[in-house]
């Protein structure tokens, strides 16, 4: 005989248990104690000091702060440019921080897009060519690499330039033709040493304006500038001084791991 039946009640549903909440990305950059100094003809410059850095996937933090705090030394040892003196380095859950220049080589092509102040484009090759080679370099077919770079051509505007010579074009088509060839192998990480430093102000918007088109897409990007205008368009910035994290904001108010440091970094006077 069912309770029903006998006069029972059937009995209360228990409480609904709450979804537990998803795990938290795994960082794309992972720095623990990082050091590097310069050793020279005169004093060693000791430009990165113990940095201890988290970059989550699809941030976007900007690395500001006066000529000689280490902020390119930093980039470079993220994107492994320069090797660390002593510290722990990974990248996407990869410990880099042994690796030889060779395996950062294959890293680079595969997982890395690096941008520089002065462009760094191979002179004697056509617009085409430069943002086709780090794709091909990497393993993708000719019609691949053809594609991809038609694709970031015409989004960055710069279609009817493919052979164009990098001496034809102006500082911000060269930056443009640099930020396509960084982004042809659709790199988890993008990193970028002052973009805009070399500049006018109306290449300075268009750079602005397209790395914050990448970042709305879901684009991780680390940025080094001396720009407050560059650094405004961050959701992070990070005040670099004497190769130290001095200060770790949220742009909006929010703080990170440095609280009492330097704080509005953007009130900087260009």
């Amino acid at each position: 005989m069912s309770d029903d039946a006998a006069g029972g009640a059937p009995a209360a549903p228990g409480p609904t248990p709450a979804p537990e909440p998803a795990p938290a990305p795994a960082p794309i950059v992972r720095a623990e104690g990082l050091t590097k100094t310069h050793h020279g003809e005169g004093a060693p410059v000791h430009a990165v000091r113990g940095v201890d850095l988290t970059v989550r996937p699809g941030e976007f933090v900007a690395v500001t702060g006066p000529s000689g705090a280490g902020k390119s030394t930093l980039l470079h040892l993220i994107g492994g440019l320069q090797r660390p003196d002593g510290g722990k380095l990974w990248i996407g859950g990869q410990r880099v921080d042994t690796f030889r220049e060779a395996r950062w080589a294959v890293l680079r092509r595969r997982s890395i897009g690096v941008v520089f102040q002065f462009f760094n484009l191979v002179s004697n090759l056509t617009v085409a060519d430069n943002v086709e080679l780090p794709a091909l370099l990497a393993g993708a077919s000719p019609k691949a690499a053809r594609d991809s770079r038609a694709e970031l051509l015409a989004e960055l505007g710069l279609e009817g330039r493919e052979r164009a010579m990098p001496g034809e074009l102006s500082g911000g088509e060269q930056q443009r033709v640099a930020l396509a060839r960084a982004l042809v192998n659709h790199p988890a990480l993008l990193l970028a040493d002052e973009p805009a430093g070399s500049l006018d102000s109306k290449g300075t918007r268009e750079v602005l304006r397209l790395l914050s088109r990448f970042h709305q897409r879901g684009q991780t990007i680390v940025m080094v500038t001396h720009d407050a205008r560059m650094a405004s368009a961050a959701d992070r910035v990070i005040s670099f001084f004497d190769g130290r994290i001095a200060d770790d904001a949220q742009l909006g108010g929010g703080r990170r791991e440095k609280p009492g440091g330097v704080s509005r970094v953007l009130d900087l006077k260009e």
